[in-house]
């Protein structure tokens, strides 16, 4: 278990300005040895992204906030230089499972949520990710950084996401 600390960016690099946001980050791992310095390490999480905003609209200060959770299923190469480091790096896919998207300025607060459970399962983000395991006995404390690269739209085409995922995620573990 451990905590996302992400935020969000505007690849055209318009007057796009976001704060990073907490959120929860959860799952389990499965570290398969190939050799005595390589390994694969996928992993099965649930984790929470998003950002917070505030800007002017019709003369008036806003706060905008949304929260995503998602299903993340990285594949890690895993590099073992010693016994108590791993260096991973490789692909993420993440399946969209909720957003929720809160607007407050003076005089409203609105809040919106849309759940995704019934959408196509091939319909997810390509990810890059990368990080640092630090093994102490059975204990295992993780860092990781990741970004978005590209949407698939679960008909067969992918997009390249405007608006991109970025996010600093640390963990601490138990392994068997």
């Amino acid at each position: 278990g451990g905590v996302n600390y992400s935020n969000v960016y505007d690849t055209e690099g318009d007057e796009f300005k976001a704060n990073a946001k907490v959120g929860l980050a959860a799952g389990v791992f499965l570290s398969i040895p190939i050799g005595k310095y390589f390994g694969i390490q996928p992993e099965v999480l649930f984790s929470q992204k998003g950002f917070q905003a505030t800007g002017r609209l019709l003369g008036s200060t806003y706060d905008f906030t949304r929260t995503t959770d998602y299903i993340d299923v990285p594949l890690f190469l895993a590099i073992k230089p010693a016994g108590f480091l791993t260096i991973l790096a490789g692909p993420q896919f993440s399946y969209l499972l909720k957003q929720k998207d809160v607007f407050a300025n003076g005089t409203a607060n609105v809040q919106q949520e849309r759940e995704f459970e019934n959408d196509d399962i091939r319909k997810n983000t390509l990810c890059f990710i990368g990080g640092i395991d630090i093994n102490i006995s059975h204990v295992v404390i993780g860092a990781r950084v990741g970004w978005d690269s590209m949407n698939n739209n679960g008909d067969g085409t992918s997009t390249t996401p405007r608006y991109k995922n970025t996010w600093l995620q640390g963990t601490v573990g138990i392994r068997f």
